[in-house]
């Protein structure tokens, strides 16, 4: 085994050397549709592959790219009368400074939740498994859409950051609430006080905030500066001088994590096992002394505590936990696991019941399209070529991610109902148009799902997602989902108006009337998939859905 490992180390030593210092483009192979996606890179003058290295990764804002952030983030930007695509076509002089920076395109401008987010860290594994980088220095940072994404990749994982910098950041929905998850991730803001896009209020509410909640928090606001505040944020490459006052504590004495979601369900040293997804869980826990650790827990089932390393732990000597005023004692152990029983604690390890949401398997409708998926339209009583022509191209503006002026490079597959293999069935999720009248693998899944739109309700859009065959399945039934949503008022990003962030504005499930903003019901299944006795009355009453 050692001698397997010094093996690849020589191996990635020698890889790195093919690499020349300063700023290039290298791409990867995204697992979510084949493609090759590109990402721009820094390399540090006289670059030491036997070294370990700091890095720094840097999101870009709408409708921009990765070769402007990467400049942007030196503090270099465009000549005079120079446009982004003359900037994008070179790289200039950058500061020389000793940090490996990766900056992603990360499909363009899609937002970073969802697939984009995925391959942000698809770069960082990249950069990792090429480059030696010290992951105890790793920081993010990002302008704009990016500086949003900055903050929601950072609260999402705080534990794998040292630092965060976001500049005028326009910030996804759902990331407020993990404003506690900062505790122990050092976060600086950046604004403009005449910003048109994203107003100054954003940032100062930011800093409030996370002053309030203990945050190791820092805000710069630039008198008279509009939209482009990263030129002063930026500038001379400081950013990086910020950086530097900073390494990840990887075992902090507290640890405060809030999340909604088994995909984040892990911080530091602590991981809860047991939630209901789409509702909100936050677990508080400390060391009150060598040993000896208090917990705090709000709609948590399980969770874990990953002590080995911590330097408050003693593995030769038990340990005591009060969880929710219950005290614990617990034999010598490197992880403790509890399990919630009633109004009271045991020891155990959490495991979802079978057939309940669990890790990779949760929704929302997002998450199917968020890794490798298939657009699928139905074939069967299509009466002509014409019919089965109109089919198709529902399922193929489905996969069009493209917003206006903003192209995403996308190579999402579209087949016909016909054309799906087994293999696919369990390699891929799938997003499944028509009826099981109409489409034979929505026939195939019918006793599977939940709901299904009745034969007489043209005027009606259904869209849910469910599990089948260990994967995710959307399926959207009568109208598309993305009927009306220029009329209708829904969360995210408001520049991004494509069908895929249509999608990611719905939970699990979402029925519709003729026009997105006339929305009937929508909402979130339970744990095991089913729905809540209120929402089932409403569906139910529309007439225009039949439930299982």
């Amino acid at each position: 085994m050692l001698k397997a490992l010094v093996s690849f180390s020589l191996v990635s030593m020698l890889t790195a050397k093919n690499y020349a210092p300063g700023p290039q483009v290298l791409t990867f192979v995204s697992e979510a549709d084949g493609s090759e996606q590109p990402y721009a890179l820094y390399l540090p003058p006289r670059f030491d592959p036997s070294s370990k290295y700091p890095m720094v990764v840097s999101l870009h804002g709408a409708f921009s790219n990765h070769r402007l952030n990467l400049r942007r983030v030196f503090g270099v930007g465009h000549r005079s009368g120079e446009s982004d695509a003359e900037a994008s076509r070179y790289f200039p002089p950058l500061r020389e400074v000793n940090y490996i920076v990766a900056a992603p395109l990360a499909r363009g401008t899609i937002g970073y939740q969802g697939l984009a987010e995925e391959e942000v860290y698809a770069v960082m594994a990249d950069v990792m498994r090429r480059f030696p980088v010290d992951e105890d220095r790793v920081y993010l940072t990002g302008l704009s859409m990016g500086g949003g994404g900055a903050l929601w990749l950072g609260l999402t994982r705080p534990d794998l950051w040292a630092a965060v910098a976001a500049v005028c950041p326009a910030v996804p929905p759902g990331t407020e609430e993990l404003a506690p998850n900062a505790l122990n991730l050092p976060i600086r803001l950046f604004h403009g006080d005449l910003d048109p896009v994203v107003p100054v209020a954003v940032s100062r509410r930011w800093h409030k905030t996370l002053f309030h909640l203990g945050t190791t928090v820092e805000y710069v606001e630039y008198p008279g500066i509009r939209h482009n505040s990263w030129d002063y944020a930026y500038a001379n490459g400081r950013i990086f001088d910020w950086f530097d006052r900073f390494r990840r504590n990887r075992y902090p004495d507290r640890v405060r994590f809030l999340t909604r979601w088994y995909k984040y369900r892990k911080a530091y040293w602590a991981e809860i096992d047991g939630l209901t997804p789409s509702q909100l869980a936050s677990l508080d826990v400390r060391f009150a002394g060598w040993n000896r650790l208090e917990a705090e827990t709000r709609g948590v089932e399980g969770f874990t505590l990953h002590l080995t390393g911590h330097p408050r732990f003693d593995p030769a000597r038990a340990v005591a936990v009060k969880v929710d005023g219950r005290l614990i004692k617990v034999k010598p152990q490197a992880a403790v696991s509890f399990v919630k029983q009633g109004d009271s604690w045991r020891l155990g390890r959490y495991v979802p019941p079978p057939g309940s949401k669990r890790p990779g398997l949760e929704g929302p409708a997002r998450e199917a399209v968020s890794a490798r998926h298939i657009y699928v339209y139905g074939t069967v009583g299509a009466k002509d070529q014409v019919e089965l022509r109109r089919r198709r191209a529902q399922a193929e503006a489905a996969a069009d991610w493209s917003s206006a002026g903003a192209p995403a490079l996308t190579a999402f597959r579209v087949a016909a109902d016909t054309e799906v293999t087994e293999n696919d069935l369990l390699t891929s999720h799938l997003v499944l148009f028509g009826t099981w009248e109409t489409n034979r693998l929505i026939a195939r899944f019918r006793d599977r799902f939940p709901m299904e739109l009745n034969p007489g309700a043209a005027d009606y859009g259904l869209v849910f997602v469910a599990p089948a065959n260990g994967r995710s399945v959307v399926v959207n039934s009568g109208l598309p989902w993305w009927t009306g949503a220029e009329r209708a008022s829904r969360p995210g990003l408001p520049f991004l108006r494509a069908p895929v962030h249509v999608l990611a504005s719905f939970g699990d499930y979402v029925l519709f009337k003729a026009s997105l903003d006339n929305v009937v019901v929508e909402g979130f299944f339970d744990s095991n998939w089913r729905l809540k006795p209120e929402e089932a009355a409403r569906l139910a009453a529309s007439g225009a859905v039949t439930l299982r």
